[in-house]
């Protein structure tokens, strides 16, 4: 297996394609970090480090930022708006028979017009959540009081360098490897590791070391676990009916169909994070503008988020509910099945059509709790390790982990696609 990799990786670095197409993604990455490092006009850099360690919903912005939220910088909404419209459009395949026409029947036609439609929803995101951002910052004093042109511009500012990563991300997928707007935010999660350890070795002495052991150790479990879960699938065989052409008579394909384990991927996390703390942020919001009952319900809901107890067992419920209803939302039996039977394709002792429907559904339904439980774990595992190690400094963050390591897999399989395809 080694010799196989040297091999292939020889063959990837001495390929002028594949070699083009690195260079392409690390010179876009360089030109990210450079952009995330552009602070936008009046920051408070030591109002913004507060702010920051007191809100954990602007973490988990911060993650899809690219790290550049945690800087203000130019980009400081990195690729989110373009996520959130493709979130959007993809719950719009429930609710609109054009658009879901568009992602499930229309091919290669219909995924570019999706595509098209999201850039353009992208456009009014970015510039909501600019205004958003922007007036949230300058009441809690992050942001110095700007004159109303300043402000505008801040606006404009903020929301084309969103346009701006999201045009190098596609950019990155079409001449560079791998999906370049996961990339961007994997550059962004991986930004943010040497400072992480340096504050660690800083802060390290010789009594905790066998706490920092336990984290290492917990780490690579963890590590471990999400490489496996992320591959994992239940493969359902599929068998094509024979053809007659004339006087022969061929024997039909033989196939499967892969249900993955994370159907969802790390959505799930996202919606239940996302539920869990815009009401602190809305709430603190309110109680700085003197609403009455505003502060109590801050504090109380302060509290509530300060119990690792309730808060994890709520975190953990809300992900597991969302992992389902994002899998329903996504993956419909209904039409799998009649896809196949379109195609003249079978599951082997199933009946085509309604059987075949109900069959898949219950596998989906099986394979979707483990998956589930397994996100709930990985969201609620920061708290934790923290609470097993009592390691602040360095947090192995579930949602940062996920996304880190299913980015990392799609990179490298798709180098190895590349390679495959040059040496045959």
């Amino acid at each position: 297996m080694f010799n196989s990799f040297i091999y292939k990786l020889k063959l990837a670095f001495g390929d002028l394609e594949i070699r083009r197409r690195v260079l392409f993604l690390a010179a876009a990455l360089v030109i990210f970090r450079l952009l995330a490092s552009i602070p936008i006009p009046g920051v408070d850099k030591t109002a913004l480090a507060a702010f920051f360690a007191n809100n954990q919903f602007f973490g988990l912005l911060n993650i899809f930022s690219g790290g550049g939220l945690s800087q203000l910088s130019i980009v400081m909404l990195g690729v989110g708006p373009y996520i959130t419209a493709s979130i959007i459009m993809q719950l719009g395949t429930i609710i609109f028979p054009q658009v879901k026409r568009a992602y499930f029947e229309e091919g290669e036609a219909g995924r570019a017009k999706f595509i098209e439609w999201s850039r353009i929803l992208t456009v009014p995101i970015a510039a909501l959540q600019a205004i958003g951002f922007l007036f949230l910052l300058e009441s809690q004093g992050v942001i110095t009081h700007l004159g109303p042109v300043a402000f505008i511009a801040n606006i404009a500012l903020v929301a084309a360098g969103s346009l701006l990563l999201t045009w190098i991300g596609e950019l990155v997928t079409e001449f560079g490897i791998g999906n370049g707007v996961s990339l961007i935010i994997l550059a962004g999660i991986l930004s943010r590791v040497p400072s992480s350890i340096s504050q660690t070795i800083f802060a390290a002495s010789a009594a905790n070391i066998p706490s920092y052991l336990a984290f290492f150790i917990l780490a690579l479990i963890m590590i471990y676990a999400v490489v496996v879960v992320s591959d994992a699938e239940r493969s359902i065989p599929i068998a094509y009916a024979r053809q007659v052409r004339g006087a022969a008579l061929s024997q039909g394909a033989a196939t499967y169909l892969p249900i993955r384990l994370l159907q969802a991927g790390v959505i799930p996390i996202i919606f239940a994070l996302s539920l869990l703390l815009l009401p602190q942020m809305v709430l603190s919001m309110l109680a700085a503008t003197h609403v009455s009952f505003a502060a109590a319900a801050a504090l109380w809901y302060t509290a509530f988020l300060s119990n690792p107890w309730k808060y994890g067992a709520v975190y953990f419920l809300f992900v597991v509910l969302f992992t389902y209803f994002y899998t329903a939302v996504t993956f419909e039996p209904h039409r799998v099945a009649e896809d196949l039977q379109k195609t003249g394709a079978f599951v082997p002792g199933v009946r085509p059509g309604r059987e075949t429907e109900e069959y898949i559904g219950r596998v989906v339904h099986r394979v979707t709790f483990p998956g589930a439980a397994f996100l709930g774990l990985l969201a609620v595992a920061p708290s934790i390790i923290q609470g097993l190690t009592g390691i602040t400094t360095l947090v192995l963050g579930g949602t940062a982990l996920l996304i880190a390591v299913q980015v990392a897999l799609d990179l490298a399989h798709k180098i190895d696609a590349q390679v495959s395809l040059r040496e045959y």
